[in-house]
């Protein structure tokens, strides 16, 4: 028994560090390379040892200020998606929990399927209908593009989050005279709040990064980070390795703080609904 028991841990440890490799060895490589002189990028073989140098991000900062206005942009534009999804989610999970109907419990499964779709279906039937409402190349236009990619999870999210919120807390809140604002703003938002910032993360994340949406609606005036790097494979003088290893090691850094921040509240977040009756 003993002997099986050590098998399954060291299985246990074996599996973990496997994992953890997989997850940090391409964010290490991105950083490591950033800081190594050019001719030490691709060494073979590898050299782990070398003298730290930022001459990569001088140059990315004197090369290319394209990126600079990307990542504001980026900024911009995940705030903004991730307050209308949270609005959106957080309003529909009160409806979708409060009330019942054959019509709801069905249109909750289309919630699901929508979510499912790949978004390049769905892109450029839309390329035509923005540009008619001359949204293309706006903030707008990617705001509510990236909320409501994320809105249908958002919503099953919140629905289990807020279903775990006891109903006599909202009718002792009604009989007080508050209505269903109020009660939604003092009573179910504070109580669900780590399924609030787990949607937080899910949009910030999936923002961020993305791409096509980015390379399909915009061109100059909300053009994205991630779509400068891109320019930066396909630049005409070549792909200096050491400027775009800078640009995604200062592209990653602000959402891996924020996840790494918020990864208390996201397990909590994630963990509630099985874990309460």
């Amino acid at each position: 028994m003993r002997t099986r028991n050590l098998l399954a841990a060291i299985g246990k440890t074996v599996a973990v560090a496997a994992m953890l490799f997989w997850s940090l060895f391409p964010i290490a490589f991105i950083v490591m390379s950033s800081l190594k002189p050019g001719q030490d990028i691709f060494a073979v073989p590898p050299r782990y040892v070398f003298e730290p140098t930022f001459e990569h991000y001088v140059s990315l900062w004197q090369q290319w200020g394209a990126f600079f206005d990307g990542l504001l942009n980026s900024t911009i534009i995940t705030a903004g998606a991730t307050v209308i999804a949270i609005a959106g989610s957080t309003f529909a999970g009160y409806v979708y929990s409060r009330n019942s109907s054959r019509m709801l419990d069905a249109s909750v499964l289309f919630l699901i399927v929508v979510r499912l779709i790949p978004p390049i279906v769905v892109t450029l039937p839309l390329f035509p209908i923005v540009n008619v409402l001359g949204l293309n190349d706006t903030h707008a236009i990617m705001m509510v593009l990236y909320a409501t990619f994320f809105v249908s999870l958002g919503t099953v999210l919140m629905r289990t989050f807020i279903d775990q919120i006891p109903r006599e807390l909202d009718e002792a809140a009604e009989i007080d005279g508050a209505g269903r604002l109020t009660v939604l703003r003092r009573v179910i938002v504070p109580l669900a709040a780590p399924g609030i910032l787990a949607v937080a993360v899910f949009v910030v994340v999936f923002a961020w990064n993305e791409y096509l949406f980015a390379f399909i609606f915009t061109s100059t005036r909300a053009k994205t980070a991630p779509l400068v790097i891109s320019e930066m494979i396909g630049s005409i003088d070549g792909v200096d390795w050491g400027i775009l290893f800078a640009a995604s090691t200062v592209q990653l850094a602000p959402v891996l703080l924020f996840v790494v921040l918020m990864n208390r509240y996201l397990v909590a977040g994630l963990t509630a609904g099985a874990t309460k009756g």
